[in-house]
């Protein structure tokens, strides 16, 4: 059975589904409402294992959910939500062993899923112009033991990214469209990305930018995520849901854009909308 150890990052969670991340020490004590948890007593217990605080109510000990690290690290700013980051790793093909930029650090949300998903081999390069931000990321990042993965760079990327031929790039800033030339000259041909922004005359600016700075296969997206209450005999949606958190858009780098062609066999050339048949082919 695999037992807690001192060090580890537990999650305590309580009757009503509240939780509490905690870095276990031996011989230190945890204060809460529900009273009081030596972390002695914990250490050594089976996860999913239930324990009482001195009061006598009840907490679950879990590993936590990355999702769940993210809600929880300290922030000067707004971090991108869960729902959104689980996209973009897909859309910018984050896996281990990867490099990816991205501008804009923040408070380390995106940087910490990123730094996760590229693993021990890979590296994130994260630029912001603010020290202060920076700074609250690296101390996010150390916590959970990841800080050596990122490098942090104070830098106005205005004056173009230092890095290049990098396989992805994503911006989180309000006016990525000034920085896609930029962006164009760090990315290899053919690489991955993306950006969010907050309001739609934003997608319209960035995707002008892109354009012009021979970026196809553009993607513009939103994501919507609706709880529904766990309880068999009345199964039916929360009462309340995060809506409308950012608009996503995605495109690749290539050498020359397409040339207008002409409708072939008949077919109509609008296929904005068409999801064509995908395949793997054997060789």
């Amino acid at each position: 059975m695999n037992l807690i150890q001192a060090g580890d990052l537990v999650q305590l969670v309580g009757r009503d589904h509240k939780y509490m991340l905690v870095r276990l020490t031996p011989q230190a004590t945890l204060q809460t409402h529900r009273g009081v948890l030596r972390h002695d007593d914990l250490i050594g217990q089976p996860w999913g294992a239930k324990v009482m605080s001195h009061i006598g109510r009840p907490f679950y000990l879990l590993p936590p959910a990355t999702s769940d690290i993210l809600r929880d690290i300290r922030r000067n700013s707004q971090i991108i939500f869960p729902k959104d980051i689980g996209y973009i790793l897909l859309k910018l093909s984050i896996i281990p062993g990867q490099t990816v930029v991205e501008a804009g650090t923040g408070s380390g949300g995106l940087t910490t899923a990123l730094a996760m998903a590229v693993g021990e081999q890979g590296r994130v390069i994260s630029y912001d112009i603010r020290e202060d931000m920076q700074n609250l990321a690296r101390r996010n990042l150390a916590q959970l033991g990841l800080a050596e993965r990122v490098e942090f760079v104070q830098h106005d990327i205005g004056q173009g990214f230092p890095a290049r031929d990098v396989p992805a790039l994503f911006l989180d800033l309000l006016n990525p469209h000034d920085y896609i030339g930029q962006v164009r000259e760090a990315l290899r041909p053919g690489g991955f990305f993306g950006a969010i922004v907050p309001t739609t005359n934003q997608i319209t600016t960035l995707l002008s930018a892109l354009e012009r700075h021979t970026f196809a296969f553009v993607e513009v997206c939103e994501l919507w995520l609706r709880y529904f209450k766990p309880v068999p005999e009345r199964l039916r949606p929360t009462d309340r849901m995060v809506a409308h958190t950012g608009y996503l858009i995605f495109a690749r780098p290539v050498i020359e854009p397409f040339d207008s062609e002409p409708a072939v066999d008949g077919a109509p050339e609008d296929t904005e909308g068409a999801v064509g048949d995908v395949s793997l082919s054997e060789a």
